[in-house]
């Protein structure tokens, strides 16, 4: 029988033209005999710019809807995702060769492991990358340890939430991306990491592509107050799940 991890890519009109490159870096990973990918790619709002760029392939699948922002994109995604794991990829980054079957072998290995995440590189305008130098030991990340981290160190965490790959029953459970208009991703890690216990890979797994038109880059991203309100909801989502005792998997 076949198994399946999900990729999910929220994509707005601006994006578009990095999918064929997404794509290609998901075409070319190798993974484990038994195991497929299906990706699912949906447009944060309706237009016609996105679809000629969705690839011509029967494991690729292409929604629309109303605009919300790509937490809920994501989130609405799933209502499509028929696999164990779910692995997201924004539309204008690209995996690096290795990086499903190294989560996939992380989740499979150890079922109190929820979820993992995996070095990134910076890819520059110029093709260059740049690294980060605080990337934590390789092996699990124990319940607590990101949100600990990321209170101490300016609201920055250890990983980085665009590698995540999850148990699709947890990351149900927890209600996917919180609705937030950015750091959702964020938002998910910190309470992943307040249930269950994580895993990170040293070698790289994302090339995280920057670009002026991404929408970290925009000026209404780094609005203090915006910010302030964004982070104090995070943080008190993590420390209520922390606080209600709720380990995933059960009885961990």
């Amino acid at each position: 029988m076949q198994r399946r991890i999900i990729i999910v890519t929220p994509v707005h009109p601006a994006a578009a033209p990095f999918l064929p490159d997404a794509y290609k870096s998901l075409r070319e990973q190798v993974l484990p005999e038994g195991w497929d990918w299906l990706w699912l790619i949906q447009e944060d709002g309706k237009s016609d710019e996105v679809a000629p760029y969705v690839p011509d392939d029967a494991r690729v699948s292409f929604s629309q809807g109303r605009p919300g922002g790509a937490g809920m994109a994501r989130t609405i995604a799933l209502a499509r995702a028929e696999g164990e794991y779910v692995k997201v990829l924004d539309a204008d980054d690209m995996f690096a060769p290795g990086a499903l079957a190294r989560d996939l072998a992380a989740l499979s290995s150890d079922p109190t492991i929820g979820w993992t995440t995996s070095r990134v590189l910076d890819l520059l305008p110029d093709g260059s990358t740049v690294g980060f130098d605080q990337d934590p030991p390789a092996g699990p990340i124990e319940r607590g340890a990101v949100l600990e981290h990321w209170k101490a160190h300016g609201y920055r965490a250890q990983v980085h939430p665009a590698t995540l790959c999850i148990r699709r029953d947890l990351l149900l459970a927890l209600g996917a991306w919180m609705a937030l208009p950015a750091s959702e991703d964020t938002g998910l890690l910190l309470a992943l990491s307040a249930v269950s216990r994580g895993w990170f890979t040293p070698d790289v797994g994302l090339l995280y592509r920057k670009w002026p038109g991404q929408m970290t880059n925009q000026a209404a991203h780094t609005d203090a107050i915006e910010r302030e309100a964004r982070m104090a909801v995070i943080e008190s989502r993590a420390e209520a799940l922390a606080g209600l005792a709720w380990r995933y998997p059960a009885g961990a």
